[in-house]
């Protein structure tokens, strides 16, 4: 059966996060002079990496709501109790620093354009859609994709197979139709396997080059791999190119 769709990921699938997380907190720690707990900018940026992970994890368990898991990541970063106006401030200004580091990977139009013909196209993040909502439009591929769904509003999150099919269900298409492209080998890449869609996971440079593929995803280092693995779907027993 034929891939008639593909959904995507957002954050480090089309939209470099972690570029721009990492350049927007670099900015604001130097505006909010807290660089001097630090020994580096590089360690006030890995601890804020590893509380972004922390509070995200319960967010995707279901244990706090999205604002939560933002304001805690401030309480946590800062060390200190903060209301919640205090808090979403705080972040608020982090925000105007981050957005101004958005960008999209090289490879994104590119694929998009390639694929517009021939695909139908959707997005299914862990995030809220009034994140990614606004994020795509700022980026201008908003206009791109169907159907936007989030964890947030859909009340179940990846690697959950219902996060997969309700964006199958969204498109009015089987699982066997969809491919699903995401930069996390287990969220991303066994969540849509396991759902039955074409799971692609796209690992860029290399950055799990150390890392056993798990079960299920095709592995690709850029998404000028993609047009032809949609076209070779080795599934029915097709040359494949990917590893």
């Amino acid at each position: 059966m034929d891939i008639r769709a593909v959904v995507w990921d957002v954050d480090d699938t089309l939209f470099d996060y972690t570029s721009a997380d990492r350049e927007g907190m670099r900015a604001h720690l130097v505006a909010e002079g807290l660089l001097a707990g630090y020994g580096s900018v590089e360690e006030a940026l890995a601890r804020w990496r590893e509380i972004t992970d922390q509070q995200w994890a319960r967010f995707a368990a279901g244990e706090v709501d999205f604002e939560t898991q933002r304001r805690d990541r401030t309480r946590v970063f800062l060390g200190r109790e903060l209301t919640d106006a205090e808090a979403d401030k705080w972040f608020d200004r982090y925000l105007v620093h981050y957005e101004s580091a958005w960008s999209l990977f090289p490879d994104v139009l590119p694929v998009l354009d390639a694929l517009a013909a021939s695909h139908r196209h959707a997005v299914l993040s862990n995030s809220s859609l009034h994140v990614q909502d606004r994020k795509l439009r700022v980026l201008g591929v908003h206009d791109r994709f169907e159907a936007i769904l989030c964890a947030a509003e859909l009340g179940v999150s990846k690697p959950e197979p219902g996060a997969f099919l309700a964006a199958c269900d969204a498109l009015a298409l089987p699982p066997e139709q969809v491919a699903y492209v995401g930069d996390h080998p287990e969220i991303d890449g066994r969540g849509a396997a396991e759902a039955g869609l074409l799971s692609v996971w796209i690992d860029r440079a290399g950055a799990h080059a150390t890392l056993e593929p798990p079960a299920g995803p095709r592995r690709i280092a850029s998404l000028d791999e993609l047009p032809s693995l949609l076209r070779g779907d080795t599934r029915f027993g097709a040359s494949s190119s990917f590893r």
